[in-house]
């Protein structure tokens, strides 16, 4: 008897908990998503839940841009950032079902102008490895982040990048390689990488609020990206990721964003079709990789999961015992997030128009508890703490670092000397001027800072957009005292000689 009076209160106290009315449980829910925005200070967000093959929750908070009365709406327009890159591997996995490539293919069959470093990882990559970030090259976004150059010269200068690890035995997150498989999805369909997605996945699932690219995706309805700059939030230019678009330039409004989720959560299905076959769909989300958790996030100081593993396309891990498939997208003062679980068949997406704002990950396990798992947690307060106290963290070694600054010190010699052309056969050209007792640094004719001395031979100041912060740079001397190179934020220039 004990027992089921024991069951009998269980069933009670959960059968209330199914029986409360929805709308008052997406009302709490939507209270809440407010809440947390405030307290991260977002201008503006967008959010969609995903639920049993059902769009249950899709609504807009805050403002386009501070300062207007330009609301958020679930038409508005954001960056999807880097969420993009599980709609190109859905692009590689149709032209997979269709015959015309297989995930372990060489990429050199396809992209034989595509030369890394390592002759023996040239010829060993597979597709499935532009999807990984494993390649053991590392970080290579200075080839879109410091110089405006077409996509086909992004990649040839890849053959220049030093590997950071061997091939497939670490995890370093990549962008380029992303870019790699859209120009592998531009030779096996004759269609630019930009227009396929928009034939194959954003028609059919009639994602018409929904762009290939940020050029494509002017309209009045669009949200600005928004930085803090010496302690006040501000507006600022949005990143154009057009030419690394595989990567991360599609742009959407949260509803086409319910579209997406409702299809890869019920193995790409649609009205009238699927995206993929049930095979190429699994092997998407199929761990592929482990990822250290120095390239995870740090909120899993706090989730604690027991693994953490990347698929095609998505970051993994467990969470109450279940997997969750998500990808975040950051751009400079943009972020969004796209987050599954599929026992569920329950998604979350949310774009903020905020760096950084780690809101998106508090909402992301906010849902999934609160729609299917069960817990109180306030994951925005305890992330918001995680994230002041990295903050703080920061903020502690930049005093430290300005700290050792050796005052009383004067440049070994005049400023006029320092000027002139610089150049690297990866990082390009970089041009420094003097300028009312200054140097003038511009890379590329793209990346533009302002540096006044330091100590010795050490410059220091702002970026041109100031929400790039500081740059430093400091100057080498060759055998005979001339100024011979200069190591600009870790790119090293040789000056050349008139």
């Amino acid at each position: 008897m004990k027992k089921l009076l024991t069951y009998f209160s269980f069933f009670l106290i959960n059968y209330s908990a199914w029986a409360q009315p929805p709308m008052a449980q997406l009302k709490e829910f939507d209270a809440y998503v407010e809440k947390s925005r405030l307290e991260w200070q977002v201008p503006g967000m967008a959010v969609a839940v995903v639920k049993g093959g059902k769009l249950i929750f899709a609504k807009g908070y805050g403002v386009r841009e501070l300062g207007t009365k330009d609301m958020v709406d679930t038409q508005t327009l954001f960056a999807c950032a880097s969420t993009t890159k599980a709609m190109t591997a859905v692009c590689m996995g149709i032209l997979v079902d269709e015959g015309k490539v297989k995930w372990d293919d060489a990429v050199v069959k396809y992209l034989p102008e595509f030369q890394l470093a390592d002759p023996y990882v040239t010829r060993e990559l597979k597709i499935r490895d532009l999807f990984t970030h494993n390649s053991g090259v590392g970080n290579a976004d200075f080839l879109w982040g410091v110089m405006n150059i077409p996509a086909d010269e992004v990649l040839r200068k890849m053959q220049q990048v030093e590997p950071s690890y061997s091939l497939r035995s670490s995890f370093i997150y990549q962008n380029i390689f992303y870019l790699a498989a859209g120009k592998v999805i531009e030779k096996l369909s004759d269609q630019k990488w930009e227009d396929f997605i928009q034939t194959r996945i954003f028609q059919p699932l009639k994602m018409t609020r929904t762009f290939s690219t940020l050029k494509k995706a002017q309209n009045p309805n669009h949200s600005k990206p928004h930085y803090m700059v010496n302690g006040s939030i501000k507006a600022i230019e949005p990143t154009i990721a057009d030419e690394i678009g595989p990567a991360g330039s599609v742009n959407a409004s949260i509803e086409d964003m319910g579209k997406w989720m409702a299809c890869m959560l019920d193995s790409s299905k649609y009205e009238g079709g699927r995206l993929l076959k049930a095979g190429t769909w699994k092997e998407l989300f199929k761990p592929q990789v482990l990822v250290p958790a120095n390239e995870f996030y740090p909120t899993m100081q706090l989730i604690k999961p027991n693994w953490t593993t990347y698929g095609l396309g998505w970051f993994q891990h467990d969470y109450k015992g279940k997997k969750i498939n998500y990808h975040t997208g950051s751009l400079a003062g943009e972020v969004a997030i796209h987050a599954q679980l599929p026992d569920s068949k329950l998604g979350i997406y949310v774009f903020g128009n905020y760096d950084h704002a780690e809101v998106r990950q508090a909402l992301v396990y906010k849902t999934f508890d609160f729609f299917a798992l069960g817990g109180n947690r306030d994951w925005s307060i305890e992330f918001l703490k995680l994230y002041s106290g990295i903050k703080q963290k920061n903020e502690k070694e930049e005093k430290d670092f300005e700290a050792k600054r050796v005052t009383n010190t004067n440049p070994t010699k005049p400023l006029e000397e320092y000027a002139g052309k610089y150049t690297d056969p990866l990082y390009g050209e970089l041009e420094i001027t003097v300028s009312n007792g200054m140097l003038k640094f511009s890379a590329n004719n793209f990346l533009n800072a302002t540096l006044s001395h330091w100590h010795y031979d050490t410059f220091r100041g702002m970026y041109e957009k100031d929400w790039y912060g500081s740059a430093l740079a400091n100057f080498s001397l060759d055998t005979s005292g001339k100024i011979e190179k200069v190591d600009f934020e870790g790119m090293v220039f040789k000056k050349e000689k008139k």
